[in-house]
């Protein structure tokens, strides 16, 4: 299946995502800031990443807007995972070249249908 990056400051976050992925059958990776997420990106190929917004060091915005000037990810769809929901930092995400969101709390159902939607729109 899919190799994903997962970035999240909060383990649980992360522990969640991973469980809920690879039982879909994908490579899950994790990072827990966007400067650990922008190094592991820099250096590896990924077919979707997820990154809260805030995070300590780099925020996630800041995370979309690097990795989208890295040739290897240029496309690769970005699933902004956060409880923010202000209409305002999503126009800057999206802005920023990010793909998708969707809001915390979530359940294993929503995750796995906004990376399959994620995933579907890459492949086409």
């Amino acid at each position: 299946m899919a190799r994903i990056l997962a970035v999240d400051d909060q383990r649980t976050i992360r522990e969640l995502v991973c469980v809920v992925l690879k039982a879909k059958g994908h490579q899950i990776d994790t990072a827990e800031d966007g400067v650990k997420a922008l190094k592991m990106a820099k250096d590896n190929k990924y077919d979707l990443i997820i990154s809260d917004v805030n995070m300590p060091n780099m925020n996630g915005i800041s995370l979309v807007s690097k990795v989208r000037d890295l040739p290897h990810l240029k496309y690769v769809p970005i699933l902004m995972l956060t409880t923010e929901s202000c209409d305002a930092i999503k126009a800057t995400a999206r802005n920023s070249g990010a793909s998708g969101w969707l809001t915390k709390p979530f359940d294993s159902h929503r995750l796995s249908g906004a990376v399959k939607k994620m995933l579907a729109k890459n492949e086409s």
